[in-house]
């Protein structure tokens, strides 16, 4: 894909900095069915509360690393030794409550896993299998959460997950292609409108 910065983009990511513009062309909204992949990028948003995204995107390829490619299988069997590890890693944020946040989650969706439910369809069923499809003219008009986003933020709490408030999981949403709310003047707008249609 072009990452030429003269392309019209949301403006949320910037001109000049190709990781953000990379992400934007080719992830942000894209619909994202795999489970797995979806709980990586639920811990990521849980570990981007509170920092600007672009860090956890500079910071991405070092968190996989260390949490394992986030394999839930891996992830669940952390003990307090893996935690002291994380904790005295550069590459990932050095917080002991998202770490264990993590780690707990990868054991809530290997027992979903365990009984049957499919994480993907659990999730998706929040938008009945189909991602929302926005029209907004400025990406400031966007809502910050949505009555989807605060029933996904609470059933996600009453499984027990951490660091998913409704604003995290709008923006959760938002990554994975449950919300196409690229700007209608963006580049990716009708792309992505497209494969949610597909």
């Amino acid at each position: 894909m072009d990452a030429s910065p003269t392309l019209n983009r949301c403006p949320w990511c910037g001109t000049t900095d190709p990781l953000y513009l990379a992400y934007h062309d080719e992830e942000w909204g894209v619909p994202e069915r795999d489970a797995r992949a979806l709980w990586e990028k639920l811990v990521l948003d849980g570990f981007q509360a509170g920092l600007a995204w672009i860090t956890i995107l500079r910071k991405r390829e070092g968190l996989r690393a260390a949490f394992d490619d986030f394999d839930p299988e891996v992830v669940a069997g952390y003990t307090e030794a893996e935690v002291d590890r994380l904790l005295t890693d550069s590459r990932v944020i050095r917080s002991r409550a998202k770490i264990e946040a993590a780690i707990g989650g990868a054991r809530i969706w290997l027992a979903m896993r365990d009984e049957g439910e499919d994480f993907s369809d659990w999730l998706w069923s929040f938008v009945d299998g189909r991602p929302i499809q926005t029209i907004h003219a400025d990406y400031r008009a966007m809502p910050t959460q949505t009555p989807q986003s605060v029933a996904l933020s609470k059933a996600l709490k009453g499984r027990g997950f951490k660091f998913c408030g409704p604003v995290i999981t709008y923006a959760f949403m938002q990554a994975v292609g449950m919300v196409n709310d690229h700007e209608t003047s963006c580049f990716r707008h009708e792309p992505v409108r497209a494969m949610g249609d597909a």
